[in-house]
């Protein structure tokens, strides 16, 4: 079984604003099921596609299967079948030996950035990045899949 073990962290607009990124990709998610115990999600990006399905998530893991999927098909499915959807640009940073991606959310979750990090273990260590600011790893709303249907902009903050 493949298993996802992730930290969430929201990002210091100003840090990340002076942080010199490497070029972003968008990214455009559609969820096809979202409950608790099971998400099913495509992805795009300009080049592919990508079908996801995640068990429920137990601390910081939860398990994980992605498939690549025809972009013509993966477009299809977006359209004509996903419940929910949210758009954002992903920038991949390395830093001290560690694969971030920071997204940087477009629409109606414009003005939250949110960095995670994949782990091998739910104990394994890692530095974090100056831009990096409140742990949310545990906090449902930053997931991709609650975004969806309840956007960031109507938050009360």
């Amino acid at each position: 079984m493949a298993t996802e073990i992730e930290r969430k962290f929201l990002v210091d607009h100003k840090k990340w604003d002076l942080f010199k990124k490497p070029p972003g990709e968008l990214y455009k998610q559609g969820y096809l099921l979202n409950d608790e115990k099971c998400t099913i999600r495509i992805r795009l990006t300009e080049s592919s596609g990508f079908i996801t399905l995640k068990g429920g998530t137990t601390g910081i893991s939860r398990s994980e299967f992605e498939y690549a999927v025809p972009l013509q098909d993966a477009n299809q499915i977006l359209d004509e079948l996903a419940l929910s959807s949210v758009e954002k640009i992903r920038y991949p940073v390395n830093y001290k030996g560690k694969l971030w991606e920071v997204d940087v959310f477009k629409g109606e979750n414009k003005g939250l950035i949110v960095a995670e990090i994949e782990l091998q273990d739910e104990n394994e260590y890692f530095e974090l990045p100056e831009w990096v600011t409140k742990e949310v790893s545990n906090d449902m709303r930053f997931t991709n899949a609650s975004l969806s249907v309840s956007p960031y902009k109507y938050w009360e903050k």
